[in-house]
C-alpha cells in the first residue's frame, strides 16, 4: 500500500524517538533513586501491601507476581539501560521486529511501575509517557518509512494534551476567561523554577497577553495539526515554542518534553533535507499497524466524549494499560501559596519556643533565601505531593504520617529525598512537627534589601509535635 508510509517524516521520527528515549531515561532514573522511601518494602506506601488488596486486572504489573526492593531496583535500572540503548540508536541497527520489541520493553517496564506507584505516580505525565510510548512501538526504524497512521495517532495524542488543557481552563477558573491567571500562577505553581520569580514580576499587561496567546495555542492551533503541510508543521512549531516557554517558567516534570516529542513527530523537514529512500513496509507490519490503529480509534471514544463533556475529567486513564487517556492542567489556579514546613527538635519536651530545626526539601520552597532550582524533567515526587498536602490535608492522609515516622527514625532512604536534614545520622529528633505558612515572592525592593526571594507568614499548625510511641514509652 503506497499510502501506508510517509518517507518525508524520517527525520521527524528520529527526533521524536530520541527525545522520547531521553524522557524514558529520566523516568526510570527517578524510579530507581526514589522508590525505596516511597513504595519500597519499608516505604510510606509499600507495594506489597498495595498488591495484596488490588486485583491484577485493575493494576497489571509484574510486581503482582513478585516484589522485593532488590527486584524493583533491577527492574528500574533495566529500564534505564534500555532507554540508553534507544537514545544511542540501537533500534536502528535491528531488524524491524527487533526494533519494535526493543521499544516495547520500556513501555512494559514502566507500566509495571506506574500501576503499583499509587499516589506517587498519579500524575498525568505518567499516562502521557505510557500512551506515547505504546505508539512508539509501531513507528518503525530505518528498515521502513514511518507509517502514516501512527503519525496521525501521535497527533491525536498531542491534540488531546493541548486541546484538553485549553478546555479545562475555559470551563474552570474564571481567571482564565478574564486573562488574569498569570497574576498568580508563577508564584503559586507546584514547584517554581529559577526564573519563576522574574516571570511573576513581569508587567500585568504582558501576563494577560500570555494567557490570550495560551488560549490560541491550546484551543485553535491543535486543530491545525490535521491540515496539510506546511500548516501542520507551523502548528507543531508553535506548540514547541510554547512548551519551551513553560520549561523556562517552572518545573513540570517531563510533561513539556513529552509534548515536545509529540510535536516533533508532526514536523515535515522534507523541504529542507528531502526524503530518504526506505524499503517498503512488509505485509505483517501493515497488518499490525492497522490492528493497533483500529484498537486506538475504538478506545478513543471515551476520551473524545470527555472533551465535549460539561464535567470534563482531567488527567484520567480509562483503562489499566493507559492506552488512551484524558489530559489537562491547571483548571484552577491558587491565589495564594501555602507551604508545609516540617521541623524537628531534640528537646525532651516539645515547647512551642523550643529549638525547632527545619528539614529542607530539594525543590519545594522552605528557606526564604534559597532560590528555586531547575529539576525538570526530573520529577521530585515527594516535593510535588507536599504542594498538594498544603492545599488540603486530604491529599496527605495516606502518606504524611508514615513520612513523619521515618523522619523520627532518621530513615536513610527518606532523608535521601530531602536537600538537608538538620540532625546527624546517629541522633534522630525526639519530636517532629509541621506548620503551615503563606509564602509570596518578594518585591524587587525586598529582594535587594534582604536577599530573600520569598516572604512567609505563619498560618497554623499542620501537625502538632509528634514522637515515636516506642520512644515515648522509654523511662
Amino acid at each position: 500500500m503506497e499510502w501506508f508510509t510517509a518517507p518525508d517524516y524520517w527525520l521527524a521520527r528520529l527526533l521524536f524517538q530520541r527525545t522520547l528515549a531521553a524522557v524514558y531515561l529520566v523516568a526510570f532514573l527517578g524510579a530507581a533513586l526514589q522508590f525505596r522511601a516511597l513504595i519500597g518494602e519499608r516505604g510510606m506506601l509499600p507495594v506489597p501491601r498495595y498488591v495484596a488488596r488490588t486485583p491484577a486486572l485493575r493494576a497489571p504489573s509484574v510486581f503482582q507476581l513478585h516484589y522485593s526492593d532488590r527486584f524493583f531496583a533491577l527492574w528500574a535500572w533495566a529500564g534505564c539501560a534500555v532507554a540508553v540503548a534507544l537514545l544511542a540508536g540501537v533500534d536502528g541497527l535491528l531488524p524491524l521486529w527487533g526494533a519494535m520489541l526493543l521499544w516495547a520493553a520500556p513501555w512494559v517496564l514502566y507500566l509495571s511501575i506506574v500501576n503499583v506507584g499509587q499516589t506517587w505516580y498519579g500524575f498525568g505525565w505518567e499516562s502521557l509517557l505510557l500512551e506515547t510510548g505504546f505508539l512508539a512501538v509501531f513507528l518503525g526504524n530505518d528498515k521502513v518509512a514511518p507509517p502514516v497512521l501512527v503519525l496521525f495517532l501521535l497527533r491525536w495524542v498531542l491534540f488531546r494534551v493541548e486541546f484538553g488543557a485549553g478546555l479545562i481552563k475555559m470551563r474552570g477558573d474564571t481567571c482564565w476567561r478574564k486573562l488574569t491567571c498569570l497574576y498568580f500562577h508563577h508564584e503559586t505553581q507546584p514547584m517554581p523554577g529559577p526564573l519563576s520569580w522574574f516571570f511573576h514580576r513581569l508587567p500585568k499587561p504582558l501576563h494577560r497577553a500570555e494567557v490570550a496567546a495560551n488560549h490560541v495555542t491550546q484551543l485553535v492551533v491543535p486543530l491545525l495539526l490535521f491540515t496539510p503541510q506546511p500548516i501542520a508543521s507551523g502548528a507543531a512549531g508553535l506548540m514547541i515554542l510554547t512548551q519551551l516557554w513553560l520549561v523556562l517558567s517552572g518545573n513540570f516534570s517531563w510533561l513539556n518534553w513529552t509534548t515536545i516529542a509529540l510535536a516533533l513527530s508532526a514536523l515535515d523537514f522534507s523541504p529542507f533535507i528531502g526524503a530518504r529512500t526506505l524499503p517498503p513496509a512488509p505485509l505483517w507490519y501493515e497488518i499490525v499497524v492497522l490492528a493497533v490503529t483500529a484498537l486506538i480509534v475504538t478506545l478513543s471514544y471515551r476520551p473524545a466524549r470527555n472533551l465535549l463533556a460539561r464535567r470534563q475529567l482531567m488527567n484520567y486513564s480509562f483503562d489499566p494499560l493507559h492506552l488512551v487517556n484524558a489530559y489537562g492542567a491547571f483548571g484552577s489556579v491558587s491565589r495564594i501559596r501555602q507551604e508545609i514546613v516540617v521541623e524537628g527538635t531534640a528537646d525532651p519536651v516539645a515547647r512551642a519556643d523550643g529549638n525547632w530545626r527545619p528539614y529542607e526539601f530539594k525543590g519545594k520552597p522552605g528557606d526564604v533565601r534559597r532560590w528555586p532550582r531547575q529539576f525538570a524533567p526530573y520529577h521530585l515526587r515527594l516535593d510535588w505531593m507536599m504542594w498538594f498536602a498544603a492545599l488540603s490535608p486530604a491529599y496527605a492522609r495516606s502518606w504524611f504520617g508514615p513520612l513523619v515516622e521515618r523522619l523520627l527514625e532518621n530513615d536513610r532512604d527518606t532523608l535521601r529525598l530531602l536537600h538537608r536534614s538538620p540532625f546527624p545520622p546517629d541522633a534522630p529528633p525526639v519530636y517532629v512537627r509541621a506548620r503551615l505558612y503563606r509564602y509570596r515572592f518578594t518585591t524587587w525592593r525586598e529582594l535587594r534589601a534582604t536577599g530573600a526571594c520569598w516572604e512567609r507568614t505563619y498560618v497554623r499548625d499542620f501537625l502538632p509535635p509528634t514522637r515515636l510511641e516506642s520512644t515515648a514509652q522509654r523511662p
